[in-house]
């Protein structure tokens, strides 16, 4: 909560990707409330009563929105899928400005990686920015499993993360209105 809290701030890909991990350890605990309080907010040393309380509230309504929004097993939440929506809609504003032509250079320089993840997802295909942050989260998944990651994934995985680094500098900009798009 507080970690989401301050991703939201200062990096808008970190705060999706930490979400993203929030979902499956909390799929990954069933749902079950009484674990994740005592594997994760009682573990978290230096907590106020009130910041557990508002841990424990913050899990307590993720877990109810998971539920309600058919979450349980795989997906988003909504909160998550409208950051995407988000950044969509941003990274098609800037590469559509002529104000921006080296951000659309860079866009244009992952573009034949988005083609490539897309034609290998089959009947999953999602949108481009999404299809960037589900490779970007299948490499950290394969990294905290201690699964080998080839030279061409990892060099791959850097141009991804420093194009969406770029798009969540433009996002915060855009969010304190520093922007003047087309």
């Amino acid at each position: 909560m507080i970690t989401a809290s301050q991703k939201r701030k200062e990096n808008i890909a970190e705060y999706l990707l930490y979400m993203w991990q929030i979902e499956d350890l909390i799929r990954a605990f069933n749902l079950d409330m009484d674990k994740i309080r005592e594997n994760i907010v009682d573990k978290h040393e230096g907590l106020t009563e009130q910041q557990r309380k508002d841990m424990t509230e913050w899990y307590e309504s993720l877990i109810d929105m998971m539920r309600r929004e058919g979450v349980v097993e795989k997906g988003h939440l909504q909160l998550n899928k409208n950051v995407i929506i988000a950044l969509d809609d941003l990274n098609a504003r800037l590469v559509k400005d002529p104000a921006y032509a080296k951000y659309a250079a860079e866009y244009y320089h992952v573009l034949p990686l988005i083609v490539e993840l897309r034609s290998k997802a089959g009947e999953n295909k999602k949108g481009e920015i999404e299809t960037l942050f589900d490779f970007l989260y299948g490499i950290l998944m394969l990294r905290m499993q201690g699964k080998e990651i080839s030279k061409e994934t990892l060099d791959a995985a850097s141009r991804v993360s420093h194009f969406l680094g770029t798009l969540a500098q433009y996002y915060k900009k855009d969010l304190n209105n520093e922007l003047e798009l087309e």
